[in-house]
């Protein structure tokens, strides 16, 4: 079994493909450009999504309102007023956040 090391940072991984997609996140490269804005991205993956803000297209759907999003995060954001998830707590006073940029903010 063949093992692949990162220079920079050490981590192994399995695949070549893996270590390539991951050392582009050391170098900044950003080979992916949309089309609409002319924005860059790392992965085609990161492309896709910020796509659908252009396309308006929202395949995201909270199972429980039927409000629609166009990134998975947006989703998960959302589901949380329903469930009143508050995972990011802060250690100073204890108030608790839906997402860790509300617990930054405060």
């Amino acid at each position: 079994e063949r093992r692949y090391w990162c220079a920079a940072c050490w981590k192994l991984f399995l695949q070549s493909s893996h270590l390539a997609r991951h050392r582009a996140g050391h170098t900044g490269e950003r080979p992916f450009e949309c089309p609409d804005c002319g924005r860059l991205f790392g992965r085609a993956l990161h492309l896709a999504a910020h796509r659908r803000l252009h396309t308006g297209e929202r395949p995201f759907k909270c199972p429980q309102c039927e409000k629609a999003f166009a990134q998975k995060a947006g989703l998960v954001l959302h589901v949380r007023l329903h469930t009143r998830e508050r995972p990011y707590g802060c250690g100073r006073c204890g108030k608790s956040f839906r997402s860790s940029g509300h617990l930054t903010l405060h």
